[in-house]
C-alpha cells in the first residue's frame, strides 16, 4: 500500500516498473477505485479523496500494468447521482479502455 502523499509531485512510472519487477509472471487482477483520484478530476464518487491522485498518474498506473500477466480487471466507485457533468464516468471509461490495452496479447 502506498499513500497518495508519497505520489505527490512525481511520475508513477518508476513505481510501476518496481511493481512489475516484484510481481513477475504471477497472475494479476487489476481493480481500480476511481475515488483514488482528487475530486478536481473525478467528483462523481461516493467518497471523494482530497489530495488524491491526478488523471495522468492514474494513466501511469494502468499503463504501467502492461507486461504483467493480467487476467482481468474492473473499475469501481463511479456514482452517477454525484457525477452531474459525466466527467467521472468519462475518466472511468478511459481507464477501462487502458486496462483492455494492457491485457496480454493472445499468442497464435
Amino acid at each position: 500500500m502506498i499513500p497518495a502523499e508519497q505520489c505527490w509531485y512525481k511520475s508513477l512510472a518508476p513505481l510501476m516498473a518496481d511493481i512489475r519487477a516484484k510481481i513477475g509472471d504471477a497472475p494479476v487482477y487489476l481493480s481500480y477505485d476511481i475515488d483514488s483520484l482528487d475530486p478536481a478530476f473525478a467528483p462523481g464518487t461516493g467518497t471523494v479523496e482530497m489530495g488524491g491522485l491526478s488523471t495522468w498518474q492514474a494513466l501511469e498506473i494502468v499503463r504501467g500494468c502492461a507486461g504483467l500477466n493480467l487476467v482481468g480487471g474492473d473499475l469501481v466507485e463511479v456514482s452517477p447521482p454525484f457525477d452531474t457533468t459525466g466527467t467521472t464516468a468519462l475518466i472511468g471509461s478511459n481507464l477501462l479502455f487502458e486496462m483492455l490495452c494492457a491485457l496480454p496479447k493472445a499468442q497464435k
